[in-house]
Parts: C-alpha cells; sequence; structure tokens
C-alpha cells in the first residue's frame, strides 16, 4: 500500500531500487543516540523496512551530548527518542507550540491552536475524570496531526536482588526512593 501511495505522488523507482522524484532520492538520515541499544535496533529495523519500499534510511549514532545539542536546535531530518510524561501528564512542554524556541522540548515545532487551548485548560483542572477527556480529546489531535509517529511502549521488568532492602513499590515505580536503599552487613558478601 505504502509503495502504491508514493507512486501515485510521483516516486519512481531508480536504477538502484531507491525510490526518485524531480531527481532527489528518497533518502534520509535519522539521528540515533549512542548507548541506547533498543533505539538501534529498532532504527534498523525501520531501516529494513523502509528498504523494502524503496526508502533509504542512513542511520547516524551520536553520543548523548552531540545528539541533544542536534536535537535542540532543530538541525536533524529525523530523530528517534523516547518520552516519558510524571504521573501528572502534563504536555506543555512538549506540545504546546509555545515551546518551540532552541532549547525547548517541542523541537519539531508541533502547533495546533485547539491542543493548546486544552493543555491550558487541563492544567487549570484539579478533577482527575474531567482532565482525563481533555487528555484523550488531546492524543486523538495529536494522532490525527502526526508530528511524531509513535512506535513502542517497551514492557520492563525490573529485577532486583533479594538482599537488598528498603525498596518500596510506588504507582511511580520503584526507582523512586533508591536512594535509601541498602544491603545489610550481614548480606554484604554477593553470595548471601
Amino acid at each position: 500500500k505504502a509503495k502504491e501511495i508514493l507512486y501515485e505522488e510521483g516516486w519512481k523507482q531508480g536504477n538502484d531500487g531507491i525510490l526518485v522524484k524531480d531527481g532527489k532520492k528518497f533518502s534520509f538520515i535519522l539521528l540515533v543516540n549512542q548507548g541506547n541499544e533498543a533505539r538501534l535496533k529498532t532504527a534498523q529495523i525501520i531501516k529494513e523496512q523502509l528498504k523494502k519500499i524503496g526508502i533509504e534510511l542512513n542511520i547516524r549514532v551520536l553520543e548523548w551530548q552531540s545528539f541533544l545539542e542536534l536535537v535542540t536546535k532543530r538541525q536533524f531530518q529525523a530523530v528517534l527518542l523516547g518520552w516519558s510524561l510524571s504521573r501528572d501528564p502534563d504536555l506543555y512542554d512538549i506540545f504546546h507550540s509555545s515551546k518551540t524556541k532552541p532549547g525547548e522540548f517541542n523541537f519539531v515545532g508541533y502547533s495546533n491552536k485547539e491542543v493548546d487551548s486544552l493543555i491550558e485548560k487541563a492544567r487549570q483542572i484539579l478533577n482527575k475524570e474531567e482532565r482525563k477527556k481533555l487528555y484523550w480529546r488531546i492524543h486523538e489531535l495529536i494522532t490525527e496531526d502526526q508530528p511524531y509517529t509513535f512506535l513502542y511502549v517497551p514492557d520492563t521488568i525490573i529485577a532486583v536482588n533479594k538482599r537488598i532492602r528498603g525498596i518500596e513499590p510506588a504507582s511511580a515505580g520503584i526507582w523512586h526512593n533508591y536512594i535509601f536503599w541498602y544491603v545489610p552487613k550481614n548480606y554484604l558478601d554477593w553470595y548471601n
């Protein structure tokens, strides 16, 4: 189906199998940060899938600071990264149109007046159910607009050695109090 749509838009397969339109290859660079194996593997899967329809994807792996500098300055064609929100899913910094300046988090330049209005309204409402309805609508609009292509939500399994004490599971996860974790003196040896 993707090939069909691309052909309808005027793309033709070149001699090397890469799509061409107006003399330009359908080729782009995807930035991925170094040290994140899941993102690198995801990028490689995307590259192979795009190759099947004639799109050339070049993966560029950068160390975190260089990666961040290019992303926050909006100097990229495509980028693979992840977001996580606090328990209060305020989307202001990521999706509000006022947060598109260099160094801010809306680095894709997303702008939708209805989304802005709903985000502002949600920030003023304390009732969780009312806020939830607004956030559902915000997510519908973002899904329609596609400023990002959302790929997956990773499943995470945390395992901690039984010697470690002080862990307090919470809805925010187990890491919220890790500075208070400890190993009792009688369990300091690794073989206990």
